[in-house]
């Protein structure tokens, strides 16, 4: 795929656009502000319908090479911008802030690590145990479709498709589309019925809806008097402002150093892997891992190199906030933009088998498991994992912002926190790249024993370590009851 920097710079300005719609439609519609649907989730969703799979099969298109309202470079760009941008996301998250040590962050993201590896392994022996008893004698589908919840849900998009040659070289080819299929369905389901949970939450009590959603005047009046930090960050920002260079500038240029280094850690590990196991076609797995979480280790050395040498009055928490939740919306807008909405005809019954069976799983997840392992503001910390097992991170982030925009439960650093040991062996990672491999290579019955295994253990380990702890109030951890 080629575009050229005009084709980019007119998708960019259509999400704009659409943005300012959405938000202007939320000002105006109180039932949109009740559903707690952000302007982002709105914007995206007007895109999807002005797109090719909606208007685009109801009217004559304008554009030969697209249906729909808008041309083909337009859709082109928008697909390629959340593979992107979410390396922004997360590059940027730990920019500005003090790095806590080994401990702290293992008591603050350990109960997500828990739900995280419970939630991706669990997909596997929810999704193998049908392929077994029902997909594979029934409908005579190759075992590896039990794989594929873990890839479509928790994996996504970017995963399936990379995996597409893998699934050509083992002799299931019907497994890459249907595993974009889930991803499609597990990122609409994860939105729609992540926000139904999120309502419920709130009309419970478990969570405080957002200011974002109260009526305009409140907004206004509250917005008059910002906080004591707020305020101490705005002096900051005016204090960088009279500095030599532009403070977004110097910010964005350290975002774009940590994914530079994330980028040159992942490109030396792919390359070892080349020169050693991989080497004469072999075992592919590194190749598969994405960059995001890497460059959030580049973030994390950015920010101690900033720490090391005393540079920490440079870089505004603020405006780094800012630079994330831009590139968070833009994301989110594109993600849901390019959905799309193509049945899968031939397999479409074991198809809803298996997007039934990951959304009972995470469900199941969410509301039993997760209450019983995080000590504090469960609900904020578990529907970010239970939206990245159900679609991608976005989702999880997206989900998180619904349930908590001002992020006063600490759920985004503990979400964060967890991607470090979390995705470089699910999620698109390692034994994500690996599975189908290991179920062609050892049987679905061994691989199944083994995810059983692991599945258990992580729940047994989260119930027994962190569900006998209590919060630390105000500190974002816990401690043995």
């Amino acid at each position: 795929m080629t575009m050229t920097v005009g084709e980019l710079f007119v998708a960019l300005v259509i999400i704009t656009l659409a943005l300012i719609a959405s938000k202007a439609l939320r000002l105006k519609l109180a039932w949109l502000r009740k559903l707690f649907l952000p302007s982002s989730v709105i914007a995206g969703l007007i895109l999807l319908l002005m797109g090719p799979d909606v208007i685009g099969r109801l009217m004559p298109t304008f554009f030969e090479e697209s249906p729909g309202l808008f041309p083909a470079y337009v859709q082109e760009s928008w697909a390629a911008l959340p593979g992107l941008l979410i390396n922004v996301v997360f590059a940027a998250l730990f920019i500005g802030k003090a790095i806590p040590g080994l401990r702290t962050i293992w008591l603050r993201a350990g109960p997500q690590v828990v739900v995280g590896q419970t939630m991706a392994w669990g997909q596997y022996v929810v999704g193998l145990t049908l392929a077994l008893l029902v997909l594979t004698p029934l409908f005579n589908m190759n075992p590896m479709v039990g794989a594929l919840i873990e890839i479509g849900f928790e994996g996504g998009h970017g995963t399936a498709a990379g995996m597409a040659d893998t699934f050509a070289d083992l002799g299931f080819e019907e497994g890459a589309d249907l595993a974009l299929g889930l991803a499609t369905v597990g990122i609409v389901a994860g939105v729609l019925i992540g926000t139904l949970m999120i309502n419920i939450a709130a009309r419970r009590g478990l969570i405080t809806p957002s200011k974002e959603n109260d009526e305009p005047d409140d907004l206004i009046r509250e917005d008059e008097r910002p906080s004591a930090q707020e305020f101490s960050e705005f002096k900051k920002d005016l204090t960088l402002e009279a500095g030599t260079t532009d403070p977004l500038s110097l910010h964005i240029g350290l975002v774009g150093i940590a994914i530079l280094i994330g980028w040159l850690l992942l490109s030396g590990l792919q390359w070892i892997e080349q020169v050693t196991w991989a080497r004469n076609d072999g075992l592919e797995i590194l190749a598969h891992v994405p960059l995001f979480p890497i460059a959030m280790i580049g973030g994390v050395i950015v920010q101690l190199v900033v720490t090391r040498f005393g540079l920490e009055h440079h870089v505004s928490t603020r405006t780094m906030a800012r630079i994330a939740g831009t590139a968070l919306d833009f994301t989110i807008v594109a993600a849901l933009a390019t959905l799309s909405l193509t049945t899968l005809g031939e397999y479409f019954l074991p198809f809803l088998l298996l997007s039934v069976a990951g959304i009972a799983w995470g469900l199941f997840v969410l509301i039993v498991i997760v209450p019983r392992v995080i000590p504090e503001n469960w609900f904020e910390r578990g529907v970010g994992d239970f939206g990245q097992s159900m679609g991608v991170t976005v989702t999880g982030l997206l989900l998180m912002r619904m349930a908590d925009p001002s992020n006063k439960s600490g759920a985004l650093e503990s979400f964060g926190y967890k991607q470090l040991m979390f995705e470089p062996i699910v999620g698109g990672g390692l034994f994500t790249a690996a599975a189908l491999p290991l179920i062609a290579e050892f049987g679905p019955l061994a691989i199944l024993i083994f995810t059983a295994i692991l599945t258990i253990g992580w729940l047994l380990f989260g119930l027994l370590y962190f569900g006998r702890m209590v919060p630390e109030r105000g500190r974002g951890r816990w401690q043995k009851k």
